[in-house]
């Protein structure tokens, strides 16, 4: 899909069924950001594309792996490959691994992005650098199914240093937190991996959050959110 048809072109068409499953998300109820994560379920989520432009580049695939009651929910988890009408070239398919074939056979990005919606309900959305993976799947959500996700985010890359600012300077990607951690990753730059894998850093961060009184997805947030105002002063 063009950048032209992007931001000029006619809304998607979707079919009887899939208009239905859109409505059907939009009404399902919003979560209370302050439950505790002993009675929660967050998403955590990666992301796959074809490049790091977010304004040229498209997405390839969504990871997601879901965090209920304080746990890890392996079997509540998401691996998907959207259909590729130009299959990305050699160096990015050296990365994430997905070859041309898987690409070219993959779900329907509409059908898939349906899918990632109807899997994630309206649990809130947490990932490792939040922009590049909140835009692209913003763009396709807009691209294929003509709507603007407006969805809650929690930024580990902010929450980890806020709670241990003596690393702050020392540790900054996921794999140095990982690291810290002792985090083991069994397909690095795989979107499920890596969903894992900042899962698992979740977790690891619960002692410090517990210190804090921040076991919720809004305690998260607002580790965010004090990170941001000490490394961004207005």
């Amino acid at each position: 899909m063009s950048l032209l048809h992007r931001l000029f072109g006619e809304k998607p068409q979707l079919t009887v069924a899939q208009e239905a499953r859109l409505r059907a998300w939009r009404a399902l109820p919003g979560p209370d950001a302050r439950q505790p994560f002993d009675a929660s379920r967050m998403v955590v989520v990666d992301v796959e594309s074809s490049g790091l432009d977010v304004r040229k580049d498209h997405l390839i695939a969504i990871g997601a792996v879901a965090v209920v009651n304080g746990r890890i929910a392996l079997a509540d988890s998401l691996d998907i490959v959207l259909q590729q009408s130009q299959v990305s070239q050699k160096d990015n398919i050296l990365i994430h691994g997905i070859g041309g074939e898987a690409q070219r056979l993959g779900m329907p990005p509409a059908e898939a992005l349906l899918a990632f919606l109807e899997f994630l309900g309206k649990s809130p959305l947490i990932a490792f650098h939040v922009a590049f993976d909140q835009a692209m799947i913003g763009r396709a959500l807009k691209d294929y199914l003509g709507f603007r996700l407006e969805h809650a985010w929690a930024d580990l890359a902010y929450v980890a240093p806020a709670l241990y600012p003596q690393l702050a300077r020392r540790y900054r990607s996921l794999d140095q937190w990982m690291a810290f951690f002792q985090i083991t990753n069994y397909a690095r730059h795989s979107a499920l991996a890596d969903a894992l894998a900042t899962a698992e850093l979740l977790l690891a961060l619960r002692p410090q959050l517990g210190t804090r009184e921040a076991m919720s997805f809004q305690g998260l947030r607002d580790m965010e959110r004090e990170r941001r105002q000490q490394t961004h002063p207005v």
